[in-house]
Order: structure tokens, then C-alpha cells, then sequence
């Protein structure tokens, strides 16, 4: 604590990242990255940027990648919103449409930037506890409420709703804005986004880190009706007129561009996912069902924490969240052949 803060400052739980390490040899398989790297094509597109053009400042609007998200998805330019990875879209959504003097409902067990952005925000947060099997229940979200938002699938269960029960939750929502994250959708869910021309309340946030390989990169973008995008581009022109840079924007645009290596990545991740499920119940783990490029399990005869610190001292890190119903699991991103077999060898030493 400092004299200098303001109060806010201290009441703040900031989130906390996935480690970063920085060990020789490492099987990293914590922080959820595509283990195939971005198309070619985007590397080109952002070597032809290296130019003197970095002097000038880039399209405020994105109007160019707007255009090519816009056409992929058979909607409007104005309903696309652009940010610094879906972090920074979700941010500007809790600011600019969840105050409604009514709490925001999330699942009880979600992504963690949720009761932290409602933190910063002096936003009411109230989770919603999912089912015994992991699932949201879209019964539970007949209440009243300020707003509510919830991955698609779900992080960090990889749990995917299908589609009709994520219409079931907007359209019962009619007054409030109903958000759905889609940061894993691509691993084998069904988007949201054809239902947004149905419903006003309903925004979709994405981002091209996961599945179409651009951790790095730092771009987000939703999709919804133009009422909604417009409450969006308020809050960023009063907060950061240029949210994307030159590099980020060719980059972007090229990876939407080439369809057929990101179809081609998805189902290289999709295939080892399976695998590495596949293998996990044979050593006796109990697997969640997941649509995302990760998997969440655990072991009915030793604790998460204890397999994660066996794991650690093998080279191998995974997540583990010590947090109330899912201390025991932990989250494995799906990595390369080569890494996941290691994975695989490190587990059957451990159980």
C-alpha cells in the first residue's frame, strides 16, 4: 500500500496470468497457446508493414480488417468492435454496458478476469454455480441482473453449451446484454454469431490468440448489433483512439484471409486433444468433455496440486487453480505430438 494510491488501488485483486517460464527443455502446458504457429501469409503480411509507413499512426477504425472479419462472418462493418485481445474488448464491455444497478452473473467457476474487471469497475458480480457435472444450466440465469457473461466453451472446464441453450439465455434476457466468449469456440463448438441479427442484447467476443495462433499479436474483436458497438466505440475513443497497430491489423486480416491453414491447425489440435483424452482415461482420470484446445481433469487418488508439482519437476508445467470444487483438476493445453506424449510418460511415472 502507498499514500500515493487511490482508494480503488487497494481494494484491487488483479488477475493473475499464466506462468511464463523461463526453464531449458520446457513442456509448457499452462497458458492455453496454439502449439502450430500462425500462417505464413500473416508473417508475410507483417514483414510488408516493416516499412517507413511505421511512422504513421494506423487506422484508427481498423476499417480494412473490420471489412474481412465482417465478410468471414456474413455481417456489418458496424457490428465489429476491435481491441488489444479480447482482454481489452471484455474491459470495455463491463465498463460501457454491464452498470445497471443490478449484479452481473458469471459462472462460479469461469475465467478469472471476470470478478476482476467488476472490481475495477464497481460492478456487482454474482456467480452462478454450475452444475455437479460442470455445466452452466441456463435455468439459473432467470434472475435478475445486470448483465451476464460466460465463456463458450468454458474456461478453464473446456465444458461447451450447445447453441440452443445459449439462445435459451439471451432470448429469456430480452433488457440486458447477454455476452458470450467465444476465445475457444473454434476447437469444436458452433459460434454465436449467426444469432445476432435475432438478438439486440447478445455480443460476441473473440479473439485470434488461441485458435488462430497470435498470442503475440494482441487482437479481440466483437461482433453485435450496432446499438451495442457504438457503446463500445464511446468508451474506446475516450480511452485509446488507435487500440491496433499496423503489424496487428495486416496480421489479423491475413489470418482470416487464409482459411485453410487455420481449418488445418483447429483439427491438428482437435485430434491431439482427443488423444491425450483418450490417455488420460486410461491412466484412471476422470475427463471433462472439451470443445477447447485444452483439457480438464483429474485423478481420483492424488491432488491436483500434487501432479502439477511431480509434473513441474519432470520439465512439464500445467495449471492448477486451488480454488473451491476444482482444487483437484488440472487444466492441460493441448500441445504437439512430441509434447503430449511427454506428458503422457511423465503422468504414467506419477499415478
Amino acid at each position: 500500500m502507498s499514500k500515493f494510491w487511490s482508494p480503488l488501488v487497494e481494494k484491487l485483486t488483479p488477475y493473475v496470468p499464466g506462468e511464463q517460464p523461463k526453464m531449458a527443455n520446457l513442456v509448457k502446458l499452462n497458458t492455453n497457446e496454439n502449439p502450430f504457429g500462425p500462417s505464413p501469409k500473416v508473417i508475410e503480411a507483417i514483414t510488408a508493414e516493416l516499412g517507413d509507413n511505421l511512422r504513421l499512426y494506423p487506422d484508427p477504425e481498423g476499417e480494412a480488417l473490420k471489412g474481412t472479419i465482417a465478410q468471414y462472418y456474413s455481417v456489418e462493418k458496424e457490428q465489429i468492435f476491435l481491441g488489444n485481445g479480447s482482454d481489452e474488448v471484455l474491459a470495455h464491455i463491463f465498463y460501457g454496458l454491464f452498470q445497471h444497478g443490478e449484479p452481473v452473473l458469471y459462472p462460479d467457476i469461469t475465467y478469472s478476469f471476470y470478478p476482476v474487471y467488476c472490481g475495477l469497475y464497481n460492478i456487482e458480480g454474482k456467480t452462478v454455480p454450475l452444475t455437479d457435472s460442470f455445466e452452466i444450466n441456463p435455468e439459473d440465469y432467470r434472475q435478475p441482473n445486470g448483465g451476464i457473461i460466460f465463456p463458450n466453451p468454458n474456461a478453464p472446464t473446456g465444458c461447451y453449451l450447445a447453441l440452443d441453450k445459449v439462445e435459451a439465455i439471451v432470448a429469456a434476457n430480452p433488457d440486458r446484454v447477454v455476452v458470450v466468449d467465444e476465445a475457444y469456440v473454434d476447437f469444436g463448438g458452433e459460434s454465436a454469431i449467426g444469432l445476432v441479427g435475432k438478438y439486440p442484447n447478445l455480443l460476441v467476443c473473440q479473439t485470434l490468440s488461441k485458435a488462430r495462433s497470435l498470442a503475440g499479436l494482441r487482437v479481440g474483436f466483437a461482433v453485435g448489433s450496432a446499438e451495442l458497438i457504438e457503446a463500445l466505440n464511446r468508451v474506446k475513443n475516450s480511452f485509446n483512439s488507435y487500440p491496433l497497430d499496423r503489424l496487428a491489423l495486416a496480421g489479423a486480416r491475413a489470418a482470416f484471409e487464409d482459411d485453410d491453414w487455420f481449418r488445418a491447425t483447429c483439427e491438428g489440435v482437435i485430434g491431439e486433444r482427443e488423444w491425450v483424452a483418450s490417455r488420460l482415461e486410461e491412466l484412471g482420470f476422470e475427463v471433462l468433455p472439451s470443445k477447447a484446445n485444452f483439457i480438464f481433469a483429474r485423478h481420483p487418488e492424488h491432488t491436483g496440486e500434487a501432479l502439477a508439482k511431480g509434473l513441474r519437476e519432470q520439465g512439464v508445467i500445467v495449471r492448477h487453480f486451488n480454488k473451491p470444487r476444482i482444487s483437484d483438476f488440472l487444466r492441460i493445453t493441448t500441445g504437439t505430438a512430441d509434447q503430449n506424449k511427454r506428458l503422457i510418460e511423465c503422468l504414467e511415472a506419477l499415478v
